[in-house]
């Protein structure tokens, strides 16, 4: 059976006296990919920021076995959960390699062998930030900052990786590129929740997909399976019956 990195039970989140997550249930195995799609304002980053701790909830969140709902933001990262936010929250000023040695910070404060034996593995994954590695963060292009930012986050080898739309204000091209290293991960055993409005990337890359609807899953099930599915095809896949007939009319 699966080890499942991540269970969340009857979640809730308010911003005051506004609700935004209304009983979400969700789960994450290893070295899986699940993906979270819906709208904007559906709840999709609020619910990242729930299970890190950012913001204050309700309901049961486990991460490897254990009941996480008491554990700070600190712990969290310390014992492995990895949030690359969407404002991808960089130290501009510092050069690329910089930025990464931060990320190493969780193994060094926990004196783990070796804690920056990651950067590597990063410049293997990422070797366009291996030539840019004297660079500041600041001068690099949209794409380049969202490698450095899940590069980063890399260098304290999660076990959990949650990415908050990472193909935002990216080329197509580059957002393949990035989603393809995503798919990557799970090699390495690292469970990914990714949160993403192109859904038809998003479904290509993982295992498992979310429909989250102002703040409730309204369905949930196998990525294929959803890509497949009438509603999902119509509300998030760009076409409706019209385009539907043209491409099968043009195949």
């Amino acid at each position: 059976m699966s080890e499942l990195v991540l269970e969340v039970a009857q979640l809730c989140a308010s911003y005051g006296k506004v609700q935004a997550l209304h009983d979400i249930n969700l789960t994450l195995e290893r070295g899986s990919i699940a993906t979270v799609i819906g709208p904007n304002g559906a709840g999709k980053s609020t619910l990242l920021n729930a299970i890190m701790g950012v913001l204050p909830a309700q309901g049961s969140v486990r991460y490897r076995g254990r009941a996480v709902e008491r554990w700070s933001l600190e712990q969290r990262v310390m014992e492995g959960i990895a949030l690359v936010p969407e404002r991808r929250e960089l130290f501009a000023s510092m050069s690329v390699e910089d930025n990464l040695l931060l990320g190493g910070f969780r193994r060094l404060r926990l004196r783990q062998a070796q804690p920056m034996d990651q950067l590597p593995v990063v410049f293997d994954l990422f070797p366009r930030l291996k030539e840019r590695r004297a660079q500041l963060a600041g001068t690099l292009s949209g794409g380049e900052r969202q490698m450095l930012a899940i590069g980063r986050a890399m260098m304290a080898k999660p076990a959990l990786l949650m990415l908050d739309e990472p193909s935002l204000g990216l080329a197509p091209r580059i957002v393949k590129e990035i989603l393809q290293i995503v798919a990557e991960l799970r090699s390495a055993g690292i469970s990914v929740l990714l949160v993403e409005q192109n859904a038809r990337a998003a479904l290509q890359t993982a295992d498992h997909g979310y429909v989250l609807e102002l703040g409730k899953v309204t369905m949930q099930g196998e990525s294929t399976r959803l890509a497949g599915d009438p509603q999902v095809i119509q509300a998030y896949l760009g076409f409706g019956k019209k385009a539907e007939t043209e491409v099968v009319a043009t195949s």
